[in-house]
């Protein structure tokens, strides 16, 4: 795969960008060279169709990074307070406590220590009547996997181990050459609960509060793959693209320093499955982690992985965003439309990520595979594209806070309506609350792609 300096590329750069430079992408005829816009020289773009599709995601990712440290305090607060409670079981045995001095302080490294991801939605237990033998069982275990890989390494040992009585293979703290910070997190295990041993890996998704990583989720800068497509570059740097040598075959040393997701866990999976002919494996992510989660099995067929990629059991994404555009998903069908390894991507209701970034006559971006789309009840559909595919559509607008209302007043009846283990705690109903202003927000969570798989 070709280095970014020899390639076919667009990148966006919000940071050189102040308020003039954003009038001159509205005003200027020619971008060319523009201090917000990366390209090569000698490069040809339509600047006319795009121009507004450029100062959108701009102008987007600026407001996020302005805002950066506000959501980060807030995103704090929500999750240390629920931790802080648990820790001292409750509010009243908090208040006496703090009376007598004795309280119990959360450590966010400890197995006990949840996300907001977590705390959103608490169930740790596998839905026990969704048995390894039924059609929906991979979906089932995906979601949860996709949803404990949000949380730290201790945490998501002991939950892999009791309650699920899987075997823990490894956790994943990967190198991201771009933003110079270990950003990529993924985990694998082995559930054996089957007729073969299944191995699992689960890529961690867009923090809910970290505006570094929505930025990425609104950014439309691209990368181009020779003889391949077009493809998201912000999420291609999450898996391991670098600078000088792009996404090759092989890196000098099978055992790099620092570590790059694919090829960790690429090396990883050699290993656990050279070792059990008959082992599958899965790859699965929420939100970012499910754009991370198609790409890894991508580029595997991008190096003509074949022996990997015929023990590929299926891809299981939930709110992923777009990952490339219309050719790249040609090549990536090619591989990944088989019976025995299918790419589903399952979107929820008015979720805004599956959404992003957008697939318009400016843009480049095309979703791609089978599309599971389920309702505010619930109920799935198998399509090709999700309804108001660019979400931010007038005539949406009125049905979009309907629905939202809709799923707050459900979050009071559905644990007396379906049963115990699909009541919604405080923070779920907080999300709810904030969705009355954003529809889009509470729809990402996992709470209710969990439903999904389980009703």
């Amino acid at each position: 795969m070709a280095s970014e300096s020899d390639s076919n590329h667009m990148v966006l750069r919000p940071d050189k960008t102040r308020v003039f430079h954003l009038f001159q992408l509205l005003f200027r005829t020619k971008l060319d060279g523009h201090v917000s816009i990366e390209t090569p020289i000698g490069m040809e773009i339509d600047w006319e169709r795009r121009r507004w599709a450029i100062f959108f995601s701009v102008l987007l990712q600026k407001i996020l990074m302005f805002v950066r440290k506000p959501m980060a305090w807030f995103g704090s607060a929500i999750e240390y307070w629920p931790n802080l409670l648990s820790e001292n079981h409750g509010f009243v045995s908090l208040l006496f406590n703090i009376l007598t001095g004795r309280v119990v302080f959360p450590k966010k490294g400890s197995s006990t220590y949840r996300t907001v991801i977590g705390l959103s939605d608490t169930r740790v237990e596998l839905d026990r009547k969704i048995k390894p033998t039924d059609k929906k069982y991979h979906a089932a275990l995906s979601i949860m996997a996709a949803k404990l890989a949000y949380e730290n390494e201790s945490c998501i040992q002991s939950i892999v181990r009791n309650p699920w009585n899987m075997e823990f293979l490894g956790f994943y703290n990967c190198w991201n050459e771009y933003q110079k910070q270990f950003s990529t997190q993924a985990f694998m295990f082995s559930d054996k609960t089957g007729d073969a041993e299944l191995i699992v890996v689960a890529f961690r998704g867009t923090e809910p509060f970290d505006a570094v990583q929505w930025c990425t989720d609104f950014d439309i800068s691209y990368y181009q793959i020779p003889h391949v497509g077009k493809v998201h570059q912000g999420f291609l740097r999450a898996l391991g693209l670098q600078r000088k040598l792009g996404l090759p075959k092989e890196l000098n040393g099978s055992r790099v320093s620092p570590p790059y997701a694919y090829y960790v866990i690429r090396e990883k999976l050699w290993n656990v499955l050279s070792v059990n002919e008959r082992a599958k494996f899965l790859v699965t992510g929420h939100s970012l982690g499910g754009a991370l989660a198609i790409l890894f099995a991508s580029v595997l067929a991008v190096h003509g992985e074949n022996w990997l990629l015929d023990r590929l059991q299926g891809v299981y994404t939930f709110g992923q965003p777009r990952v490339g555009d219309r050719n790249f998903g040609e090549f990536v069908e090619q591989y990944l439309d088989k019976p025995k390894r299918r790419y589903f991507r399952y979107v929820y209701c008015n979720d805004i990520v599956p959404r992003v970034p957008f697939d318009d006559s400016a843009l480049l971006y095309k979703h791609f595979g089978t599309c599971v789309y389920f309702n505010s009840l619930y109920k799935p559909k198998v399509m090709k594209e999700e309804p108001n595919k660019n979400y931010f559509s007038l005539w949406k607008l009125i049905p979009k806070y309907i629905i939202a209302w809709w799923e707050l007043i459900r979050s009071f009846l559905i644990g007396f309506v379906r049963g115990p283990e699909y009541k919604e705690g405080k923070t779920m109903r907080l999300l709810r609350l904030i969705s009355l202003v954003f529809p889009g927000l509470a729809p990402h969570f996992p709470q209710d792609y969990n439903n999904c798989t389980r009703l």
